[in-house]
């Protein structure tokens, strides 16, 4: 006789029903409680060009959520109340950091908070599910202004140092001064924050993980292209200070306004351009070094 065994559950929170009502009343508490920091956290999206990618963040990251939701509905829900403590410290923070003035730690606050929600309402095993998109959230946050100030100044340095060379390389002779280069018809070019290469920094960097979540499965590629993003956004960036010198050389006009800020974004293309030509190369690499190891496997 024939007799068919039932798989069992590895707990019966397998079973349970995905708690919907849980998440909706944790997430409106964390929008009411936030919604000062909210506020002026979109506010700097709208206002800072630095920050401008901060609207796309969450939207893509709610998008990668929506895209595994078969496998979230799937995993096991194992609510655990020690991520009260991380939902408290996250409250304790945002106060401190609202009463210092030091907006960095209040906005990440609301991160750890959401974390901290994940874990009672659904378990470790959700927050695990979702740690990427959670990380991806990491990028609505400016940097803080302490290290912002410590980057900015160097990578102006180093920018106009480049240009300086390759401009005298071409035949445009230079004199530079720290942040400024003084060109051969008058014209001074100041290389100022804004043109110090964070701004593009921290868009490609999010978009580099954006690609290659949506581009490539090998979770390892995550972090290359990441790592990736920073030598190509200052080679960019000095490839930009470089060009505006060449065209404030023959073309002052030009070198200002909406042609300057049309170049920035031609450039940011080109940036973006290399990361996905450098994803092609390692792709390329990968695949010469596990051949050899199929065409064996074949052969056996």
């Amino acid at each position: 006789m024939a007799s068919t065994v039932k798989p069992i559950s590895d707990s019966p929170a397998q079973s349970a029903q995905f708690p919907w009502s849980g998440i909706a009343w944790f997430g409106a508490l964390l929008i009411i409680c936030y919604a000062p920091v909210l506020y002026r956290l979109v506010l700097q999206w709208a206002n800072d060009e630095d920050m401008g990618h901060g609207f796309f963040v969450p939207v893509i990251a709610a998008w990668i959520v929506w895209q595994r939701r078969e496998k979230l509905l799937a995993t096991p829900i194992r609510p655990n109340y020690w991520g009260l403590v991380l939902v408290i410290w996250g409250m304790i923070q945002m106060l401190l950091g609202s009463i210092g003035a030091e907006l960095f730690l209040a906005r990440t606050a609301f991160l750890i908070s959401l974390i901290g929600v994940i874990i009672v309402v659904c378990g470790t095993l959700m927050l695990r599910a979702l740690a990427f998109p959670l990380f991806l959230l990491l990028f609505m946050f400016p940097i803080p202004a302490i290290i912002y100030a410590q980057i900015t100044l160097p990578l102006q340095l180093f920018a106009s140092s480049v240009a300086s060379s390759t401009l005298t390389a071409i035949g445009v002779p230079v004199l530079q001064t720290g942040n400024i280069l003084e060109l051969p018809n008058g014209q001074q070019l100041s290389v100022v924050e804004a043109c110090s290469g964070i701004r593009s920094l921290l868009s490609l960097s999010f978009l580099s993980l954006v690609y290659a979540w949506f581009f490539d499965r090998k979770v390892w590629m995550r972090p290359v292209l990441l790592i990736l993003t920073v030598p190509i956004a200052i080679l960019a960036n000095s490839a930009r200070v470089t060009v505006t010198g060449l065209i404030a050389a023959s073309y002052p006009k030009a070198a200002e306004g909406f042609f300057h800020t049309l170049e920035g974004w031609v450039l940011f293309v080109v940036a973006m351009l290399m990361l996905v030509a450098c994803h092609s190369a390692i792709n390329w690499g990968y695949h010469v070094a596990h051949r050899p190891k199929k065409e064996a496997q074949g052969s056996d």
